[in-house]
């Protein structure tokens, strides 16, 4: 780990193999975590080169893009950020290596430095076979950095009165009966909203697995045809007994979030997407983040393809209607469906705009207040976090350091791994990538290590704001 020490965590959208801290030293990578990918880096990264003027990052500027010096204009000063003395080529250095080094096809980056948008590149390719190089305002699927987002809707709620952490979220599914046959484990009483926000609701997807990925079983047990929604996910677990006693023990729980995404809704009267978007993301400048679609067909054209490594089985869709086996990217899952625990697309720049708008710094104001920042990022009452130097608060993993604390989260899906990281001395960064490899515990490490070496290695941050030129 790096010395912003930030620790390992599986965190991904479908199968793990870790769940929680195996290190918490200070010494290597910035947050890694755990998930898998496709093959290859297409075009560059790093210095690429433009009718003989060269350029860093893939080498093109959009008219809503600027030059990492500060410069707004493609004929500026842009090229000498590919110099050796240039302060960001490290960064080019280390994603366009990590990206060859596991056959990643692109990714997209924002770095903040004490809320100034300092760095913004991409690398590589949006899509290999059409050989479409990957831009800066690319979109793509975030996977479980929705979490965070999830947790200060939540939280926003709180604030307003329309919510409290001690309130019974089952309370407000009264209305929805189990499948027939079935009855409620009454455990599912005691289970509190803030126990769903810091994962210790009571479901062990290591025990019962994650039935947000299990929609042909849920379908066939409603009787209904499918996909199954999220609403439907929820009536059919309201049949399944608990792993263990609400509060009483620590597991990474898609389905939580997703309960959660369906509290928003009743609570607001709006889906989840129209609240998010109206009430968390539009006062911190960001428009362009909406919940991903699963067909290719339905994508907007600034959305990445999603490439999976060479040898990825095909899979049968969970959409009935759809004949044969498929690229799980393409209907392996119901994308629509993950919405509050995994489902959001968005490009690097809004993610670093939402980690500046509840950093708890005072640069740029945050959205929720400095008392509620403080809850969210509190060490849990959850046996499992005591006494260890890392722990899951509300929607982040936390590691307290030199009077702050480094926050971060990861997410991964097939085709898709991402992490984005606040860090107690004033950075904050996003990565996002369209693959996922293999060996995707090493790959997550290994994007946490290179973006805490990427980091370390900058001496001089400069004193431009991006933020204030790409809109």
């Amino acid at each position: 780990m790096s010395r912003f020490g930030l620790g390992i965590l599986c965190l991904v959208g479908m199968s793990c193999v870790t769940e929680g801290p195996v290190s918490a030293g200070d010494s290597g990578g910035v947050s890694s975590v755990t998930p898998s990918l496709d093959a290859g880096v297409g075009s560059g990264g790093g210095t690429a080169f433009d009718g003989g003027v060269a350029v860093c990052g893939d080498g093109r500027l959009d008219p809503r893009e600027y030059c990492d010096d500060g410069n707004a204009l493609e004929t500026d000063d842009c090229a000498s950020d590919c110099t050796p003395t240039a302060p960001f080529l490290i960064y080019d250095e280390e994603i366009s290596s990590l990206l060859a080094r596991h056959d990643v096809p692109g990714a997209t980056l924002a770095v903040t430095k004490d809320e100034r948008l300092v760095l913004l590149r991409a690398y590589g390719e949006a899509h290999r076979d059409e050989a479409r190089v990957m831009a800066r305002h690319d979109r793509m699927r975030i996977a479980s950095l929705s979490k965070p987002i999830t947790a200060v809707a939540v939280l926003l709620l709180v604030e307003r009165g329309l919510l409290s952490l001690a309130d019974s979220a089952f309370d407000y599914f009264e209305e929805v009966s189990p499948p027939a046959g079935r009855d409620r484990d009454p455990r599912l009483a005691d289970i509190t909203i803030e126990q769903l926000l810091v994962h210790s609701g009571g479901w062990n997807r290591s025990t019962s697995g994650d039935p947000m990925f299990k929609s042909r079983l849920i379908c066939q047990a409603l009787n209904i045809s499918g996909p199954a929604t999220a609403e439907d996910t929820i009536r059919y677990m309201l049949g399944q007994p608990l792993d263990f006693d609400p509060g009483s023990d620590y597991h990474y729980s898609n389905f939580g979030y997703s309960v959660l995404g369906r509290i928003i809704e009743r609570v607001t009267g709006r889906s989840y997407e129209a609240f998010v978007q109206d009430e968390v993301l539009a006062p911190m400048g960001i428009r362009d983040m909406e919940i991903g679609r699963t067909f290719p067909a339905d994508q907007p054209e600034d959305e990445v393809h999603y490439h999976l490594y060479e040898g990825a089985i095909d899979v049968v869709s969970v959409f009935p209607e759809i004949e044969g086996r498929i690229p799980r990217t393409e209907g392996g899952w119901h994308q629509e469906a993950l919405d509050s625990h995994g489902g959001w697309i968005a490009h690097a720049e809004d993610l670093a705009r939402f980690l500046t708008g509840v950093d708890g710094r005072l640069g740029r104001g945050d959205i929720l207040s400095a008392e509620t920042v403080g809850r969210m990022t509190a060490r849990p009452n959850v046996p499992h976090w005591q006494n260890r130097n890392v722990f899951y608060a509300m929607g982040w993993m936390i590691r307290p350091t030199r009077g702050d604390a480094n926050w971060w989260h990861n997410g991964a899906l097939p085709g898709t791994s991402t992490l984005f990281v606040r860090t107690h001395d004033g950075l904050s960064w996003v990565i996002l990538t369209n693959g996922r490899p293999q060996a995707y515990d090493v790959f997550l490490r290994e994007m946490d290590e290179a973006m805490g070496r990427a980091a370390r290695g900058v001496t001089d941050w400069p004193d431009y704001d991006l933020f204030e030129r790409s809109r």
